[in-house]
């Protein structure tokens, strides 16, 4: 099974992605701003983080993906940001803090499978 953390402000998001991947055999975790959501993942170690760039506090997803990739422990964590920017350079931004993907808001619920399973290796964690 798949363990996701969903790094999102907006609850009513973080439950669409939740009622997604509970389908796709994925352990979802969440977290609402990008201290809780770097702690979690730390603790957490999970396959896939889902990283809005937009949140309230002091570290915001790009912030947070930059210390996840330069973090040893979470070398096999692969981040996907979530963004309603969707302009080049704002991908570019996301590319930089070294995100593994970069969906833009609103994104189908295939979409986002689609990307976890690319991103993921194939067979289930221990």
């Amino acid at each position: 099974m798949k363990k996701v953390l969903v790094v999102e402000d907006h609850a009513d998001i973080r439950r669409l992605i939740r009622m997604t991947l509970e389908f796709e055999a994925c352990e979802v975790f969440e977290a609402n701003n990008g201290a809780s959501g770097l702690a979690q993942a730390q603790e957490l170690r999970p396959d896939v983080i889902l990283l809005d760039v937009m949140m309230p506090g002091e570290l915001d997803g790009l912030e947070v993906c930059r210390r996840v990739k330069a973090d040893p422990t979470l070398a096999h964590s692969r981040v996907v940001i979530l963004s309603a920017r969707g302009t080049a350079a704002d991908v570019e931004r996301g590319q930089q803090a070294g995100s593994d993907a970069y969906l833009v808001k609103p994104f189908s619920p295939l979409q986002l499978i689609k990307v976890i399973d690319e991103l993921s290796p194939s067979g289930t964690q221990p």
